[in-house]
């Protein structure tokens, strides 16, 4: 039985600015670019969403929102020094650590012999330790798999500790909304809904041939959590799978041959990210475009095996113009990259 901490930094860029502003902890903040470069919002403080305002919320509505919002620009260096505290810190009680982004990870503890081997009492370790050292608040979930762990985490924020004990996970798993699963969104849960299904207690009565039938592959997935298995390991060393680059402009893109006169910027920061990797094996290359209306297309197309160098500026601009044909019209954000093959797709295989 697995022993998994998934430990959240509560609104991390924000609680970073307010230990440097602590005047602004009881007023809102929101981390975002200005509204003129059509900036979006990364995280913004409790008092900020109590007006509403929401991670990935385009500025300007969060500022119609809450017009006393104090928006202020990210600074990544110092979000990720403090980042690498905490991470540091982790690693203090675990060598198994897999970081998913600046401000959460998964901690497998199974093995840890300190602390009784309670998995509660070093959530609560590292919660003391992380607000000690850094001033930063962390919410844990502790189960016994990644899945519950990550929904524990979110169960009592800010500051919250979740324990699910195997002998409390069924009962718990049986009355979570499906709205709660990962990879279920606002289209997946509209059908899941419309299929009378709103818990996974929902799922596990639904005949496994009818999520497949709805929902493919997924339907199996669905059914696999509504149960509670998630038999995927804590990885301490996470696999690229994709280099890219994208950029929203401040004024739309009116037509195609704008949005081709950017290429060549976007292709000289992508061969910058690439430069920085160790030779990585391509197995696609795709584009992204956003229109003005909010909606987004990717076009991909395969490259030839063995592939280590970018593909020329022309095969990007084949694909930009078909993905822009999709939509014809004015273009706000566009996007190149390559994806990788994966490391076990490139080992050489044996004689026997």
């Amino acid at each position: 039985m697995r022993k998994i901490l998934h430990a959240d930094c509560d609104c991390f860029y924000a609680a970073v600015e307010m230990l440097r502003h602590p005047e602004w902890r009881e007023v809102p903040i929101a981390i975002g670019g200005r509204t003129e470069q059509r900036g979006v919002i990364a995280t913004c403080n409790y008092p900020a969403r109590a007006f509403g305002v929401r991670s990935a919320m385009s500025t300007a509505r969060a500022l119609r929102l809450c017009p006393q919002l104090i928006l202020v620009p990210p600074d990544f260096e110092r979000y990720r020094a403090v980042s690498q505290e905490i991470q540091a810190l982790f690693h203090e009680l675990t060598p198994l650590v897999e970081p998913l982004s600046l401000d959460e990870a998964y901690l497998d503890v199974s093995d840890i012999e300190e602390f009784q081997g309670s998995a509660t009492w070093m959530a609560r370790w590292l919660k003391e330790e992380a607000l000690k050292r850094t001033g930063i608040t962390l919410s844990i979930g502790v189960a016994a798999n990644k899945f519950l762990a990550k929904i524990a985490s979110d169960w009592e924020k800010p500051d919250g500790l979740t324990v699910i004990t195997p002998e409390s996970s069924d009962a718990f798993i049986r009355k979570l909304p499906v709205g709660k699963l990962h990879g279920v969104g606002p289209a997946t849960l509209a059908r899941l809904n419309r299929l009378e299904i709103s818990t996974c207690d929902d799922i596990r009565t639904t005949p496994l041939t009818t999520l497949v039938e709805h929902f493919g592959k997924f339907g199996h997935r669905l059914h696999e959590l509504s149960h509670g298995i998630d038999d995927r390991p804590v990885k301490v060393e996470r696999e690229r799978k994709s280099i890219s680059v994208e950029r929203t402009f401040d004024q739309d893109l009116p037509d195609l041959s704008a949005c081709l006169a950017k290429l060549p910027m976007l292709m000289e920061r992508l061969g910058e990210r690439h430069a920085r990797q160790e030779q990585p094996v391509l197995a696609k290359q795709f584009v992204k475009v956003r229109f003005n209306d909010f909606t987004s297309t990717t076009l991909e197309s395969l490259l030839p095996a063995s592939t280590l160098s970018l593909p020329d500026a022309r095969s990007f601009a084949l694909l930009m113009e078909q993905a822009w044909q999709r939509g014809h019209r004015p273009v706000r954000l566009l996007g190149v990259g390559v994806r990788l093959k994966a490391h076990e797709e490139t080992q050489q295989l044996g004689l026997f």
